[in-house]
């Protein structure tokens, strides 16, 4: 214990303290007694004000070096959150217990009255700061680029000799949407999409990155079928001299899709598609029977359109005349006509849809014209 001291300062006796530990640094202000010690003394070390940088756009706070989410309607409890980070509490101080009250003085001002506690030299100090922040509001990186526009993947999505469907274009762009969603909820500030634009041959859809925009285009094949390939495109470098590509995902649909009525050149039949998933997948409307491209063939056999559900007309069954055979009314000339029957026609059936065309008539399965998923 060191005892036997007077203050430098004032020259009053300094109680008696513990030494230091072995290899512990001596305190400097350990030689001056309490009152001495205490008048230079602050609790706490706080800034003169803080600013914090909010994103007029998308509400994203910039938190050292980068710009952070942080789904919030006011900035109150992020600005605690700062104020707390910059306040510094003396190393001495023991036993420390701390509050802050926010005073909103307008929409870009908070007034922060922070109140601090601690036991020094076995005495109990409380000192009270009010630190002003300021909402600075501006555009991040992120929204930045969206406004202006930037991209760095192209995926195009087409079809194999005709324009996709409204359906399957809208799909597609159901599918960009979904995948960008999935990877910003993961936090990831890169993933947007800068523009979906429509044209004559399909619809292109802008994305910040190649990877999503990879990823976007395998997703549309896995769901809508087709394949697609890659054009990458030299635009820049960057600071280190590495090459910058641009790619452009050009997404080829299926020639034909669920729904379609084809007729492959086996001859056995036309064929109601169901999927086009990895390869063509159906039914025989002169059968009932499942129909399944070769591997080979994949989903693009040797086959003509000759029609799609939405041509069928629903007409009336005189008789049914055996498993293979039912007669019906052609719908356009109301005359009686034996056609196959397909196994997926029940004896009782009053109706039923039929597809007309060169290859004759043929009876649709109920609900076909419902069955957009290729299941």
């Amino acid at each position: 214990m060191s005892s036997g001291e007077f203050c430098p300062r004032c020259g009053d006796p300094v109680p008696e303290r513990a030494d230091p530990l072995p290899g512990e640094p001596r305190e400097r202000d350990a030689v001056l007694c309490d009152d001495c010690y205490f008048e230079d003394f602050d609790l706490v070390d706080a800034p003169e004000r803080i600013e914090v940088r909010v994103c007029s756009q998308c509400g994203a706070v910039h938190k050292g070096n980068r710009w952070v989410d942080v789904d919030a309607d006011d900035y109150t409890d992020v600005a605690i959150d700062q104020v707390t980070e910059a306040l510094g509490v003396h190393v001495n101080a023991e036993d420390i217990r701390w509050g802050i009250e926010p005073e909103q003085l307008d929409e870009n001002t908070i007034r922060m009255h922070c109140t601090f506690g601690g036991v020094v030299r076995d005495t109990y100090r409380e000192e009270r700061v009010t630190v002003p922040v300021f909402i600075a509001r501006q555009t991040c990186d992120r929204c930045g680029r969206i406004a202006g526009g930037y991209y760095a993947s192209i995926v195009q999505v087409r079809a194999d000799g005709r324009t996709p469907t409204n359906e399957e274009e809208a799909r597609a762009v159901e599918i960009a949407e979904s995948y960008v969603t999935e990877r910003e909820e993961t936090g990831d500030r890169e993933a947007f999409i800068s523009e979906i634009k429509e044209t004559d041959d399909g619809t292109n859809i802008k994305i910040s990155t190649n990877q999503m925009g990879g990823g976007v285009a395998k997703r549309i094949v896995r769901e809508l079928g087709g394949h697609v390939k890659e054009y990458p495109t030299l635009v820049t470098e960057d600071s280190d001299g590495n090459e910058v590509y641009r790619v452009t995902y050009a997404v080829r649909l299926p020639k034909f899709t669920p729904g379609d009525v084809v007729a492959p050149a086996d001859d056995d039949g036309p064929v109601l598609v169901r999927s086009v998933r990895g390869n063509l997948k159906g039914v025989r409307l002169t059968s009932g029977e499942a129909y399944e491209a070769s591997f080979e063939e994949g989903e693009t056999p040797d086959a003509r359109k000759i029609g799609t559900t939405e041509d069928a007309d629903e007409t009336t069954v005189v008789t049914v005349e055996d498993e293979r055979a039912i007669q019906v009314l052609d719908p356009e000339t109301y005359e009686s006509k034996t056609i196959a029957r397909p196994s997926y026609v029940d004896d009782d059936a009053e109706t039923v849809r039929v597809l007309k065309s060169r290859e004759g008539l043929h009876i649709l399965p109920d609900g076909a014209e419902t069955d957009e998923t290729g299941e």
